[in-house]
């Protein structure tokens, strides 16, 4: 069986698509403390598996300053994968161990249907609003 030969050139042009598409499918991360013993994550763009590591330290900080009530908005995500939910699962997982919780707020309905399909809507309270999402876990 013969070898694929592919020229350098196309292997640094796939890889250089690669990282533009990282570039261009960033996540943003905003952090910020509310109400009592709660923060919330603001998270906009698409959680996949390039941005995911990036979703994961920011609750991970939160959890080990001893954070453990969180409201993480999903009302500007554009898109998650299975690696983006295994964020959220993980920080949940995570939370529970110190008696804490994590609701999410969903507007997307392509988003909301993942989280119904999975089966996840049984684990996270899941919001139409921020406040309602805060209020739940008083």
């Amino acid at each position: 069986m013969k070898a694929l030969r592919v020229p350098t050139r196309h292997v640094k042009s796939w890889v250089a698509r690669l990282k533009d598409k990282r570039r261009i499918l960033d996540i943003k991360v905003n952090v910020r403390e509310s109400k009592g013993d709660c923060y919330v994550v603001e998270l906009s763009g698409e959680i996949d598996v390039y941005t995911s590591p990036k979703v994961k330290d920011a609750i991970g900080e939160l959890i080990d300053r001893g954070v453990y009530n969180l409201v993480i908005n999903l009302e500007n995500v554009r898109y998650i994968d299975s690696t983006g939910l295994g964020v959220l699962i993980g920080g949940l997982k995570r939370v529970r161990e110190h008696g804490g919780s994590v609701n999410l707020v969903c507007t997307n309905p392509q988003i909301r249907k993942i989280f119904d399909i999975t089966g996840l809507v049984k684990i996270f309270g899941i919001f139409d609003a921020e406040d309602a999402a805060m209020k739940a876990l008083a």
